[in-house]
Order: structure tokens, then C-alpha cells, then sequence
């Protein structure tokens, strides 16, 4: 089948029924025929009685009963079904099971109408971004994907355009857009969605987003605490920054594709965060050089006082006043990043050069000269994979190392090689965690 048939799925299924006599005794009889029911996943063993028809405001009701129950052959009835009967509960009746396309599970119509050569790996993953499915069929499965989209679609009311990468993430542009193809719905792909609390619009063919880091972005949001400041040196529209900033972390937020910063920026007034949040349009790399000199130039404070309440006051009384500026509380913006993130796993550790001398000259910034400790860096990117990971994060160590021109291994104090997720066969994501060492910032 390369084109949807959904009367393909109509199926009718010959069945006992238990007619109850009375309505206020269903509850009774269902709890008493038990096992005996019909046990189908989404097929309800409670139905209208089809006797009853014509008069709706009185009708019975009956319960269908297991296959092997059959109307006609009281040698197949329960003993707790013949019970019922004999007092005169419930009477055998035949009931014909009528079952369609809205029945089945994509799952189900999947395996039905796929050859079943084709079915050792079925093509039921897909992201999902606000109205979209995002798929990427293996070859052995498109000259099917307008049937699978189809499906899809049906099988899922949220989702009203299925596409189809035809590429992988990055290799046409230096943006981590992708070429796809419309298989199914409607052809936007101006999208809104939440996440971790806060509202994102883009299009989706203009900008980077995976629905499936959901977990990874609240993990690395987790680590940081307010009045830290970050720096997101290829943020996207913001899925790190925004849901830090509503934490009270102060973040400054960088993409080099203009539709992602646009983006970012609409997300920043959109989740109301414009005092915690600064979006910038830069390379990634000039980007962590030039922010660390407009960091230590930029006096930023918060007012954090909370705003008095407004009472319904008698007449000729006083309105309230905010706190004098002895008792106000505010919250000053640290002078050096506390963490850096790079979420670009194709190419980011090749950034890591970057760092080296990034604090040159400022030494007494940063212990022991004062509490304050050299910045946390969290960077993505991929590797092949193994039962244990451990050749994975060897290699990512080494390649580390040899960016930075010091050695990091994974054994070493505030180092962590964290497992992100499998994106492929063969092919995993990882975040590299590392605090950056003296040797590296100061040479």
C-alpha cells in the first residue's frame, strides 16, 4: 500500500454480550463477570444495547464478553456468567463488533501495511516542535513516507505538518539549519512552544531547535545559581538562556545566525527577562574574547525589592511608599563569567582555543587572590559509542587537551564527560564539563 486506505482497517467481530436489565445494575455485573469482559486496549466493554435504539432515554446496556464466550453454546458461559442469568441479570445475546481506521495505533496500521521484510526497525520516532513532526526516514522506508506522514498526522491531533530531513544538521550552512521536505499538513513553519516554562516563536526552517535536549537544557539551568552570570556562546533562540534568566541568572546570550538572534530576542521580551538577559549577534569565538572585556566594564544592579502590594485603604490615609534606598535589596552582576556553554557538538570544541589567555593581565581577579574561581566550561560534541562510554571520553579528553594546550582527564577534580544522548547508530552526544585551568587563562 503506498496510499492510505483506511477502509483497509474495517473489521467485524462476531461476540457475546451480557444484556443487563437494569441500568442500576451495571456497576454489579461488571465487577462480577471480571475476566470475563472483553479485554481489547481502547475498545470500551460497555455499549449502548442496539435493541434499544429508538428510545435512547431508556436504553440498556450491554457488556461484551471474551471471544471464547460464544451466544450460542452455553458450555462456553462462565459459571459466574450463568449466575447472573439464572438470576436474572443479564441474558446472552449476540453483539457484532464493529472496529475502523480510529481504533488503530500508528503502531498497528505500521505493521499491517509495511512488507514485512521492512519491519525489523519500524518508523516510529520523530521530534516534535510545536505543530511539526520532524522526521528522518532511513532510505528503506520513503518510498513510503507520504503513507507513514499520513498516518501520522491522523494518529496525532497536535500535529498538523510532517517534514522529512533530506540532509544532516550543519553541513549546508554554518547556521545547523537543514534541508527537509513537506510530506504531509500545512507548509509553516512558524512555530510556539514551551519549555521548562517559557515561550519560544521561530521558524523552524530558519533556526536550530531540539525538542529532544529538553532534558539536557534543565540539567545544565540546574547547575547554575542566581547571580551567576553565563555566558551562552551559541545560544539559538534561547532554550539555556531564557529559562536561566527567569532563574535570576544573569546571561549573556550569543548566535552568529541572524534568525536565531531575532528569535532570541522576541524570546527575551517575550518571558519578560530583559533585566537578566543580553542577546548578541557575533562569531562564537570573537564572541568569548570580546564579552569577557565588556563583562568587567558593564555596572549592572537589580533591584530586587519587592514592590508593595496595593491595599484598599479608608479615605485620607496614606498610599504606601517603596522601601528607602538604605533597605532596598539589590543584586549585582558578577564582574567575570561563572560558566561558559557551547552547544554546537559538531564544531564547538574546536572554539576552545578561545580561552587560552582569556584572563591574561587580570590574574587578581580570581583566587587566590580573591574567592572568585576561573569559569566552568560546558561543551557539546560527538563521538562514536560503547556499552561504557570509557574510549568515548578518553578521546574527548584528548581532544580537549590538545585545543587548550593542557592536559584534562576525566579522573581529574571538576572534570565530567556527561552522556547527552544517542543520535544515531553509531554516534553519540556528550557535554564536556571542565573548570578552565590558570595555565590555560593566564598564559
Amino acid at each position: 500500500m503506498r496510499e492510505l486506505d483506511r477502509s483497509f482497517f474495517r473489521r467485524t467481530i462476531p461476540l457475546a454480550a451480557a444484556r443487563v436489565y437494569e441500568n442500576a445494575e451495571i456497576s454489579r455485573c461488571r465487577a462480577d463477570l471480571g475476566r470475563d469482559l472483553l479485554q481489547l486496549e481502547r475498545v470500551k466493554p460497555i455499549r449502548s444495547d442496539p435493541e434499544d435504539a429508538n428510545d435512547k432515554k431508556n436504553a440498556r446496556k450491554i457488556l461484551l464478553l471474551r471471544p471464547d464466550i460464544r451466544p450460542q453454546d452455553p458450555s462456553t458461559w462462565t459459571s459466574k456468567l450463568q449466575q447472573l442469568i439464572q438470576e436474572n441479570k443479564v441474558a446472552i445475546t449476540p453483539y457484532q463488533l464493529e472496529l475502523n481506521y480510529d481504533i488503530w495505533t500508528y503502531y498497528d496500521i505500521m505493521s499491517a501495511i509495511l512488507p514485512e521484510e521492512g519491519q525489523d526497525e519500524l518508523p516510529t520516532g520523530f521530534s516534535v516542535v510545536g505543530h511539526i513532526a520532524h522526521l528522518n526516514l532511513r532510505e528503506q522506508y520513503l518510498q513510503y513516507k507520504y503513507l507513514i506522514a499520513t498516518v501520522l498526522m491522523d494518529k496525532n491531533p497536535g500535529i498538523r505538518t510532517v517534514i522529512n530531513k533530506i540532509d544532516e544538521v550543519g553541513t549546508q550552512n554554518e547556521y545547523r539549519t537543514f534541508q527537509y521536505e513537506l510530506l504531509a499538513g500545512d507548509p509553516s513553519m512558524d512555530v510556539e512552544l514551551r519549555e521548562l516554562g517559557c515561550t519560544f516563536q521561530f521558524n523552524y526552517s530558519k533556526v536550530y531547535w531540539n525538542s529532544r535536549l529538553n532534558t539536557e537544557h534543565e540539567r545544565l539551568v540546574n547547575l547554575f545559581q542566581p547571580g551567576e552570570v553565563v555566558c551562552d556562546v551559541m545560544a539559538g533562540v534561547g532554550p539555556f538562556a531564557v529559562p536561566a534568566a527567569k532563574r535570576k541568572v544573569f546571561v549573556w546570550a550569543n548566535d552568529l545566525n541572524p534568525d536565531s538572534y531575532a528569535s532570541l530576542k522576541d524570546a527575551i521580551v517575550r518571558n519578560k527577562v530583559s533585566r537578566f538577559l543580553k542577546a548578541f549577534n557575533q562569531d562564537g569565538r570573537s564572541f568569548i574574547r570580546t564579552s569577557v572585556q565588556m563583562l568587567l566594564k558593564d555596572d549592572l544592579q537589580i533591584d530586587m525589592t519587592p514592590i508593595p502590594k496595593a491595599r484598599r485603604r479608608s479615605r485620607g490615609a496614606e498610599s504606601p511608599t517603596c522601601a528607602p534606598s538604605s533597605q532596598r535589596n539589590y543584586l549585582s552582576q558578577p564582574k567575570t563569567f561563572q560558566h561558559y556553554v557551547m552547544n554546537l557538538p559538531a564544531t564547538a570544541t574546536t572554539f576552545l582555543d578561545a580561552f587560552v589567555g582569556l584572563y591574561k593581565g587580570h590574574e587578581d581577579l580570581f583566587a587566590p587572590n580573591t574567592s572568585t574561581k576561573l569559569p566552568m566550561i560546558h561543551v557539546h560534541c560527538f563521538s562514536t559509542k560503547s556499552d561504557d562510554n570509557k574510549s568515548e571520553k578518553i578521546k574527548i579528553c584528548c581532544e580537549i587537551s590538545d585545543r587548550i594546550g593542557y592536559t584534562i582527564r576525566q579522573e581529574d577534580k571538576e572534570v565530567e564527560i556527561w552522556d547527552v544522548r544517542d543520535v544515531a547508530p553509531q554516534k553519540r552526544m556528550f557535554c564536556a564539563s571542565f573548570r578552565l585551568p590558570s595555565e590555560v587563562a593566564f598564559r
